[in-house]
């Protein structure tokens, strides 16, 4: 079977989707049902192909929607393939190849402020209308799949969830020494609806009473209102122990996660939020805000903040840094919730959607 993929997200500097491709890709390459399949990743450019795969790679220049409406259809028509796996939220809406795609969250229906009014409406268009042509709709939270049925209005036996696996960044860290840093990290782009701003003031209250104490931010700033966070940083009391950084490659970030004493990620709005589960895997206590979906994805395994204020945030992050009876209950507990997430599972049930829907042209 000829399964092509939409390989965009691979390209540059992977995050959020390109991550997700990835592992599927690197998890696809270990299942001896993978390799019967002959796999096309179709770009507007280079991208790195997976080694222990039967793969081609197809290319035709061009951007954004018009590439995926227009020119990605030609690609999979010449390619002559059974089915196409979109990962990144929307597909080509005229095409005579079965489409199955993965839509993670859908913030941008659910939350419209959180977006400019084209850029908002233009991922409400055309998900809406790639959910609603394909064959299967994949998604990666149970709270994601309710929100879909809800704001795109599709019907729940259409969607699939399908949870991702935990990716290995380092091993489990060593308690630091008495005199060392103590770094809590923050991985993701920064959103608005990810509170870094009140992040940072919680934070200057650890850093008065903690000498040692670090905040490692990680992530492309994506706010809209615009939040200029590093101007937040020159003016804040702590500024000499926050460091924020766009983007640092895999063998930096690993080291981060190997130094952190704890993890932060106080998100309003997921649909699985993967940097938190590396953390754990990793054995890195992880401090969340209490939604519906962290508490699917994580449960017991997380100290949870429940209102986006300075003095709570604080009081949290203290818990996870020094409270070894909180630090112990977590990490207790995320052995049972790391065992529900595997990318070998989460690949081999999306080849079983995906070599369904091509048997159904």
């Amino acid at each position: 079977m000829r399964i092509a993929i939409d390989a965009r997200e691979l390209a540059g500097r992977p995050t959020g989707v390109g991550r997700y491709l990835a592992e599927i890709l690197r998890a696809w390459g270990d299942l001896a049902g993978a390799r019967t399949h002959e796999f096309i990743l179709c770009a507007p450019g280079p991208v790195p192909l997976p080694d222990t795969l039967k793969a081609s790679l197809v290319t035709a220049a061009g951007r954004g929607t018009l590439w995926e409406q227009l020119t990605l259809p030609r690609l999979v028509a010449d390619a002559n393939a059974d089915v196409l796996f979109a990962p990144g939220y929307s597909g080509p809406l005229v095409s005579r190849t079965p489409l199955v795609v993965a839509i993670h969250d859908v913030s941008f229906a659910a939350h419209p402020e959180w977006f400019s009014w084209r850029e908002g409406r233009r991922r409400r268009l055309v998900t809406t209308l790639a959910a609603r042509r394909a064959a299967k709709v994949i998604t990666i939270s149970d709270f994601s799949k309710a929100e879909i049925v809800r704001h795109l209005g599709i019907r729940s036996p259409k969607v699939e969830v399908i949870y991702c696996g935990v990716t290995a960044m380092a091993p489990a860290p060593q308690p630091p020494p008495s005199d060392g840093e103590t770094t809590v990290l923050f991985v993701g782009s920064l959103f608005n609806r990810r509170h870094i701003p009140e992040l940072i003031a919680g934070f200057e209250r650890i850093a008065t009473r903690y000498p040692s104490v670090r905040l490692e931010l990680v992530g492309d700033n994506r706010t809209r209102p615009y939040v200029d966070v590093d101007e937040l940083i020159a003016r804040s009391s702590a500024r000499d122990h926050i460091r924020a950084r766009a983007y640092v490659a895999d063998d930096e970030l690993a080291s981060l996660y190997r130094k952190a004493r704890a993890f932060v990620f106080l998100s309003d709005y997921e649909g699985f939020a993967l940097t938190p589960l590396e953390a754990l895997g990793a054995g890195i206590p992880i401090v969340l805000l209490a939604t519906d979906v962290a508490r699917e994805i994580y449960g017991p395994a997380a100290t949870y903040v429940d209102r986006v204020e300075p003095a709570v945030i604080a009081g949290a992050l203290e818990r996870a840094l020094f409270d070894d009876g909180e630090r112990a209950r977590v990490l207790a507990a995320a052995g049972a919730q790391l065992e529900r997430y595997s990318w070998r599972e989460s690949a081999h049930r999306t080849l079983q959607v995906l070599v369904a829907c091509a048997r159904r042209r």
